[in-house]
């Protein structure tokens, strides 16, 4: 069987499909998977080493690093998936990508707690609202927040068996909420494995700017996935991931040793940052 009589054998496979779907996406991939291997003239050396790429990629993905989701990171899947499947209107904030670092079942806070729990780092006060498209308070919002600390490390890559900079809250009758943490810091992706491979051989950086996560779900509201990015960044225009976004960018402001505007006392230099999530409503509500 030549090769575009293979092709159309393929997507014919899938005819029998229950689910048009399934039919739909299934016969789409085999279509654009062998015309990309007609494209680039692929060899069977070049078959089997994409193979094994893929297979380790498998092998070094844990509950806790998620190498799959990195490949689709810094490939710019990620990205594009979030743009497709997003549609807000532009009143709301913008979303961005997952990230491999969310972990189910951070603890509860109350707004205004200190979520670092001895993680390294500048102190940093971050608040702001949760509001809706008109600019109403989104009471009793769930807002999850996650980061990485001064060395540039989540929680879960450290092994220590305590969260820390990851928590959740409940925004108030205004809609706001606070809580402290520390400055977040550029890092690297972990580039030990196969996406690290794949970026030395692209000739690209592993590095993130400096970000804090943000997940909010409240009733009636679209769930939103976000980050907020330090501004005057150098990493800003390369992310490996590809997820800034202009509006995304806020100013954290240093302070020096003293009280905080919620009344904490701190001996030594802090940050802080104000950003407004707003939520766009679910379809069901428009």
């Amino acid at each position: 069987m030549d090769g575009d009589n293979l092709t159309g054998a393929v997507v014919a496979s899938f005819d029998g499909s229950p689910d048009p779907r399934t039919r739909e996406v299934m016969s789409a991939l085999v279509r654009h998977l062998h015309a990309f291997a007609r494209e680039v003239d692929l060899t069977e050396q070049e078959y089997f080493r994409g193979i094994d790429f893929l297979t380790r990629t498998g092998q070094i993905s844990t509950e806790t690093r998620q190498e799959f989701v990195l490949l689709a990171d810094v490939l710019g899947l990620s990205m594009l998936t979030v743009g497709l499947d997003t549609k807000l209107p532009p009143e709301a904030t913008a979303a961005t990508v997952f990230g491999p670092f969310f972990v189910e079942g951070s603890p509860a806070y109350e707004l205004g707690d200190d979520i670092a729990n001895g993680a390294p780092g500048q102190p940093c006060l971050v608040g702001g609202r949760i509001l809706n498209i008109s600019g109403e308070p989104v009471a009793g919002a769930l807002l999850e927040t996650w980061q990485a600390d001064e060395d540039g490390f989540y929680d879960v890559q450290k092994n220590l068996g305590v969260p820390q900079n990851r928590g959740h809250f409940t925004t108030d009758a205004e809609g706001n909420f606070s809580f402290w943490s520390v400055r977040p810091v550029a890092y690297p992706i972990p580039d030990d494995g196969p996406v690290g491979e794949l970026l030395r051989a692209g000739g690209r950086g592993p590095m993130r700017p400096a970000h804090i996560h943000f997940m909010v779900t409240a009733p009636g509201y679209a769930r939103l996935i976000t980050h907020v990015f330090a501004a005057g960044d150098e990493y800003l225009a390369n992310d490996a991931v590809f997820g800034v976004k202009d509006s995304l960018i806020a100013e954290f402001t240093e302070h020096p040793a003293g009280t905080a505007p919620d009344g904490r006392e701190l001996d030594r230099p802090y940050a802080s940052v104000h950003y407004d999530l707003v939520l766009a409503p679910t379809e069901e509500t428009l």
